[in-house]
């Protein structure tokens, strides 16, 4: 609509979900605007415990006060309609310009009622869906897909989905050009947690056949990293593609923490805000890419990366550019000395990888003359403990990596707003009038030169109190056998290329 309120849209005709046996006579029913109803609704539920409810709280009318109110799934959301089965309407409460890009991602599928009835509890590893492939079977080893047969004959059209000869043409996928989906009967993901292994069995040349190069064989790997080149043996045997993330690595402060972060004194704020500032200035971007990341690629200031709307190739670097003697200066003519320096709690996962991490931070900050023994390595057993204990609070430093949803700078910036914080997304437990008021208007605001300077002027706002050490865009190096036909395509959180797999 006008106002960006309302929108209307249809969904394809003719689309079947696979079948199975929670529909009737095992067949699998047309695809409706219903389906993405239901599917949104559960989100609400408040039985269902779902980490998604970010993507449209408060945005949809009346969807928060219906599961608020029971979440009674026979009773109508205002703001979300099936016109017919065919058709659906959204209306929202303010305008929303992003509701476009939640609708690809995966907590809007169409879900269908019959298969959560008949499924449970166990429909989390037993989903329906309307795609090429089944899941036949699932484990904490091993899922694999086949094909679905009553898939709807859907025919690669390379044309339409952006072949250029030049990038792709090594790949041999032209040979897919005008097959129908899905092109391969069976599908095997082996889950392997440690790179040695995956890497072991990706080398054998009869096991698996897609992998990533592990940081530790790098220099046995490539032939040079800038360009990226395989040595002559692993490029007669492999494909590759080098790719850098739609998402980046960065660490946060808990400003919620007096120690470093907001302090009800005045002058101790601004102790803080330097103590804070000396940390970043000794961090070394350039080591950690080096040790940690293959020595491929830079740092970018702030948390808006090269590549979406809002960032400034003519921003300041030096937020991320190391320097000790600037990081000591600025503590001694701030008072900070080796005896009243707080203890640095640095939080992760208890892994080998994590722990290095640790230890070059520790170096560094050593570098500045914090003491030995006020810098302390917080080690949780899983990453659900490590998040747990960082959305509580608990954590004085934490290092995360955020997978952008969307190509839009909201939503990073989202971050750091104030009412997202812990337990919700704002993990540093930032809080900024200032910031907090630009990110309400450039909220609503659709794409224009107008919101792309509200969003650089966050990103100053974020790099100027250093709220966050930021950030990197790590770059995979993917490898594949040479007789599999396929281009991957992992830049978008959720991205699948499944359906373009073929075999020679």
């Amino acid at each position: 609509s006008e106002d960006g309120l309302v929108y209307t849209f249809k969904i394809k005709k003719g689309v079947n979900y696979a079948d199975d046996e929670s529909f009737e006579n095992g067949k699998g029913r047309e695809v409706v605007a219903g389906d993405l109803i239901y599917g949104m609704k559960r989100h609400f539920d408040p039985s269902q415990r779902s980490r998604n409810t970010w993507l449209w709280r408060d945005r949809i009318v009346g969807l928060d006060a219906w599961g608020e109110n029971g979440a009674d799934y026979s009773k109508e959301v205002s703001g979300l309609k099936a016109l017919d089965s065919h058709t659906i309407q959204i209306t929202l409460v303010k305008p929303y310009p992003q509701l476009i890009y939640t609708l690809a991602m995966v907590p809007a599928a169409f879900i269908p009622k019959e298969a959560v009835d008949h499924y449970g509890k166990e429909f989390a590893i037993k989903p329906v869906g309307s795609g090429p492939f089944k899941l036949e079977s699932f484990n904490t080893k091993k899922a694999i897909l086949v094909r679905n047969p009553s898939f709807r004959g859907e025919v690669l059209n390379l044309a339409d989905e952006g072949y250029d000869e030049s990038i792709h043409g090594y790949t041999g996928i032209k040979a897919l050009d005008g097959k129908t989906f899905p092109v391969v009967d069976r599908i095997e993901m082996s889950f392997m947690s440690e790179q040695m292994p995956r890497w072991n069995s990706f080398n054998k040349g009869n096991e698996i056949q897609f992998a990533s190069v592990p940081v530790e064989l790098i220099d046995q790997v490539l032939e040079t990293k800038k360009p990226v080149k395989l040595k002559p043996q692993y490029a007669e045997k492999f494909h590759k593609k080098v790719a850098e993330e739609f998402g980046f690595v960065y660490g946060n402060f808990n400003m919620d923490d007096p120690r470093l972060g907001y302090s009800k004194d005045p002058e101790q704020n601004k102790r803080n805000k330097v103590l804070r500032c000396a940390i970043r200035k000794a961090f070394n971007w350039p080591e950690r890419i080096d040790r940690f990341y293959y020595g491929i690629g830079e740092a970018f200031p702030g948390v808006i990366k090269p590549g979406i709307d809002g960032y400034d190739p003519n921003l300041s670097k030096d937020s991320i550019t190391p320097d000790v003697e600037g990081a000591k200066k600025m503590l001694a003519e701030a008072g900070w000395t080796p005896e009243n320096l707080p203890l640095l709690e640095y939080g992760g996962v208890s892994s080998v990888t994590t722990k290095q991490f640790f230890e070059q931070f520790r170096g560094w900050m050593r570098r500045i003359g914090y003491p030995k023994d006020k810098i302390k390595f917080l080690s949780y057993a899983t990453f659900g403990d490590y998040s747990k204990a960082y959305k509580q609070r608990k954590v004085l430093y934490h290092g995360l990596a955020w997978s952008i949803d969307y190509p839009d700078s909201e939503n990073v910036l989202a971050l750091f707003y104030g009412p997202y914080q812990s337990p919700g997304a704002n993990s540093a437990n930032f809080e900024n009038e200032k910031y907090d008021a630009l990110y309400k208007r450039a909220s609503v605001m659709q794409p224009s030169s107008e919101r792309t300077e509200i969003y650089k002027q966050m990103n100053q706002i974020l790099i100027d109190e250093c709220v966050t050490i930021s950030g990197f865009s790590r770059t995979g190096i993917y490898l594949w056998h040479k007789d599999l036909l396929m281009y991957p395509d992992r830049d978008v959180l959720g991205g699948g290329f499944f359906r373009y797999i073929g075999v020679k």
